[in-house]
């Protein structure tokens, strides 16, 4: 038992630790091509322009991913960053449920719930 709970540590560990990692890699790419095409040009702060179309949906910052568009690469950065703590709880409650431990797996799926509640917007 002891060696399970080691090796699923390690093994949640190394989730924080990747989901991080690509997360900064994918933002530095992002905000090395951004200020590649952008970083000579002078920003007008005085008036406020919102949300490229696209860059405010998950649809929407995949494709400008995928198409090389900076600002859309590291909004990307910034979902892989948040959906590591949730892919870890994840993983928390089938390795729980693996060992047959019922009350963490409920604690996992409360926080899980929580976490998409929060990320989604909240009730009502």
């Amino acid at each position: 038992m002891a060696a399970a709970s080691t090796r699923l540590s390690g093994l949640l560990g190394r989730v924080l630790q990747t989901g991080v990692g690509v997360s900064a890699a994918v933002a530095l790419l992002g905000g090395s091509i951004y200020l590649g095409r952008h970083g000579a040009s002078l920003t007008e702060y005085g008036e406020f322009r919102g949300v490229p179309h696209g860059l405010d949906t998950v649809r929407g910052i995949v494709r400008g991913a995928l198409e090389g568009r900076g600002r859309w690469i590291t909004q990307l950065a910034l979902l892989i960053l948040i959906a590591t703590p949730i892919a870890r709880v994840a993983l928390s409650a089938v390795a729980f449920a693996r060992e047959g431990d019922r009350t963490y797996v409920a604690i996992c799926l409360f926080v899980l719930a929580m976490l998409l509640v929060g990320l989604l917007g909240g009730i009502g």
